[in-house]
């Protein structure tokens, strides 16, 4: 699926199907959990969400994250590390998370959630006062508390799934939804969506794709999404510093030269990460006016058949080219993608209709023992 560049788009339009903002699958340090906090609450800044629903989707996120790093010690590899995903559909939002746990402790985690999904408002409230009284822990944390709280505060039922990894391990799925309105529970959206997610999870799982971010791309959430990138790197500085300069410039190309600015807060697009054979591959993908299609081709092919001596020459002539009134006409972020990557840049068009395209960039940095 790597070598298919309209993935991108397919991927983008799935999230936008259902509504996926974002997603983080990897290993979860707290700086990690700090920048998801903080990207949250920015994107509820950006739709104007009031501190009470802001409160209550923190406090069900701070739950989730925190049962995802009290459980990654077992992992194996890679494809088994943690997940976390956000998405809002209308008045509802939707947190799901995902961890290896051992197969032994199943049942019992099976009995907790549906003692919790079979209690009322009020007597989920006792039953928490009880469970906390009792000061029933375990080596993983509290007996459960952290499902009641969710529970409490999300004022749903948790839907929740296992999935078979071997003799010893199963992935652990748990869905909440944070309802805005006083509407009804809606358990077969619950159910579509948490399909949806674990289907959309072995994709990932597939192409090793650590972080996609789908949504408004503005000046707050690169900075955010930059630092989740750091965290992730922390133990590899030299590969971390090339990725995120690179990643600088893709994330600016979104926010700055998109074409649909949604009410001046941002520009739509997508962007991710995955690794594959010690390569690390960048993908972002934003619209495009179709009149600027043509000019944009000419631009990175330009950049693209020029060697390095070349790519240098042609980068000073245009950065002090002061005839040009710009540096997106100027073209200077493809060659600076160009430059610091060291490789070619892989571009797809997907028309969406007479006045849209979707337009994919691709860049990769190989990762050497050298640079840890």
């Amino acid at each position: 699926m790597l070598n298919d560049l309209s993935f991108a788009f397919r991927l983008f339009e799935g999230m936008e199907k259902d509504n996926l903002s974002y997603i983080y699958r990897g290993y979860f340090t707290q700086g990690v959990t700090d920048k998801i906090i903080s990207l949250t609450e920015t994107n509820l800044e950006n739709y104007g969400k009031s501190s009470k629903i802001k409160k209550r989707v923190f406090s069900i996120l701070v739950e989730g994250l925190q049962n995802i790093t009290r459980h990654q010690d077992t992992l194996k590899d890679e494809s088994q590390s943690g997940i976390f995903v956000i998405q809002q559909k209308e008045d509802r939002y939707y947190i799901t998370t995902g961890n290896l746990i051992d197969k032994n402790n199943i049942t019992k985690l099976s009995q907790q959630l549906d003692k919790i999904n079979s209690l009322e408002k009020d007597d989920l409230k006792k039953f928490y006062k009880a469970v906390l009284n009792d000061n029933i822990m375990s080596n993983k944390g509290g007996a459960g508390l952290g499902l009641i709280e969710m529970a409490r505060k999300s004022g749903n039922k948790l839907s929740y799934d296992f999935k078979n990894i071997d003799d010893k391990h199963s992935y652990f799925y748990l869905y909440t939804e944070i309802s805005i309105s006083q509407s009804e529970e809606n358990k077969n959206v619950a159910a579509y969506s948490l399909t949806n997610i674990k289907n959309l999870h072995n994709i990932l799982n597939k192409e090793n794709v650590l972080l996609i971010f789908n949504g408004i791309f503005n000046q707050e959430n690169l900075i955010n999404l930059l630092s989740i990138i750091e965290e992730h790197m922390a133990n590899a500085l030299l590969l971390r510093k090339k990725v995120f300069n690179i990643m600088v410039e893709m994330l600016q190309n979104i926010v700055k030269h998109g074409d649909n600015n949604i009410d001046n807060k941002g520009n739509s697009g997508i962007f991710f990460i995955n690794k594959k054979n010690n390569i690390y591959y960048l993908n972002s993908g934003n619209y495009i006016v179709n009149t600027k299609i043509n000019d944009l081709k000419d631009k990175i092919d330009h950049v693209n058949s020029l060697d390095d001596k070349n790519l240098n020459k042609f980068y000073n002539n245009r950065l002090f080219n002061f005839q040009i009134d710009s540096s997106k006409e100027a073209g200077l972020g493809l060659i600076e993608l160009r430059l610091k990557s060291k490789n070619k840049l892989v571009y797809n068009i997907n028309k969406i209709d007479n006045e849209f395209s979707f337009f994919t960039l691709r860049t990769c940095v190989e990762h050497k023992e050298t640079y840890e």
